[in-house]
């Protein structure tokens, strides 16, 4: 019998439930395997703390949200025990050759992949299954969990439109999107904004005052501003990028980590930049200015139906990738098909929003500020 083991790490996400179901019932049902779930993501594997996923564990699961089996944003390789942080890949090997498994299914973003391409280097099968609400990782059209954040990012944005009108003022609605303006672009656009301000097109914000005071000078007097949290003004977003850089292309420890510092204190300066741009707007306007931030609500409740579709989609094709050996490969989505993808192709990139892309073009042509 194939032994399989499972495991979800990173931020939760709606839809991880839904592909684990995939996973384990193709799994079980279609080969006749056995599915084993670490809890608590990589740190389950260095505890061995794990449950048999079997067809009772999971029933029930498909349309709930978060993660049966919990995560966290644990790195094998750095993991902090107690006071000090260990390099935990041997006790992560030992688990794995206890439970005499075959192969390991790993649900995460993009750290997650890095993580995994580290593991399966170790000599371990490894797939994984690409979510986050960010929509950010590489080689793949789509995360499962993005969708069903678009849609709660979306409805946001319509119940922010009534009180904006009503007391004629400027609603500034923060967006999660660290590094990628993926979801703040898809609400701005679903919910009819009129400004996206996003981490990939650093804006100018005299730009961004002059759309507002047009809106108000055609009788329009209130708008809706949707930023990515990462969004950076143009004075700003040349340093991050370097910073970013040079710790990419740093190649010894000391180099990596005094870009690491300096990347840091640029990064604790964004903080706040949300409600800096409110004040901005607010006095270069001269209409009230108010901020609305989502946060976590973006990952949570139900997952959309195109996120459980999705989700069930890659994980039985994991289940089907594993039955035929082909390990070292996250599942990728092309159009309506899925295709294997190498780690190596996976891990330490970043899908991020191309400035000429079809979503930018249309937000362009409706009129939008993008703050550029």
């Amino acid at each position: 019998m194939i032994n399989i083991g499972i495991l979800t790490a990173g931020g939760d996400s709606p839809g991880l439930n839904a592909a684990i179901r995939g996973v384990g019932k193709a799994a079980i049902g279609e080969y006749e395997m056995h599915v084993v779930g670490f809890e608590n993501g990589f740190r389950g594997l260095v505890h061995n703390r794990h449950r048999t996923l079997d067809s009772q564990a999971l029933s029930g699961i498909l349309t709930l949200g978060g993660t049966i089996l919990g995560t966290s944003r644990d790195k094998p390789h750095k993991m902090q025990i107690g006071e000090r942080q260990l390099d935990m890949t041997p006790a992560i090997i030992e688990t794995y050759n206890d439970h005499h498994l075959d192969a390991l299914v790993c649900l995460g973003g993009g750290g997650t992949q890095k993580n995994a391409l580290r593991l399966a280097q170790h000599g371990l099968n490894i797939v994984t299954l690409p979510k986050t609400i960010d929509n950010d990782v590489a080689k793949t059209d789509v995360t499962f969990g993005f969708d069903t954040a678009l849609g709660i990012a979306t409805e946001a944005m319509d119940r922010l439109h009534s009180t904006a009108h009503s007391h004629h003022r400027i609603i500034v609605c923060e967006i999660m999107g660290h590094k990628v303006g993926w979801l703040a672009l898809g609400a701005g656009i679903a919910g009819g904004a009129d400004v996206i301000l996003l981490p990939e097109i650093p804006y100018d914000v005299e730009k961004v005052a002059e759309a507002i005071r047009s809106r108000v000078r055609s009788g329009k007097r209130f708008s809706i501003v949707a930023i990515a949290e990462g969004a950076m003004s143009k004075d700003v977003a040349p340093k991050v990028w370097a910073a970013r850089a040079a710790k990419d292309a740093a190649t010894n420890k000391e180099e990596k980590a005094a870009a690491r510092a300096e990347l840091a204190a640029l990064e604790r300066g964004l903080k706040g930049n949300t409600l800096r741009l409110s004040q901005q707007l607010e006095e270069m306007t001269g209409l009230e200015s108010r901020i609305t931030i989502l946060g976590h609500v973006q990952r949570g409740g139900t997952p959309s139906a195109a996120d459980r579709v999705l989700a069930t989609r890659i994980g039985t094709t994991c289940a089907q990738y594993i039955n035929e050996g082909r390990f070292g490969v996250m599942v990728g989505v092309a159009g309506n098909s899925t295709q294997p993808v190498p780690l190596t192709e996976v891990a330490g990139h970043t899908k991020y929003v191309p400035v000429d892309h079809d979503w930018i073009k249309s937000a362009r042509l409706v009129r939008t500020c993008l703050g550029d």
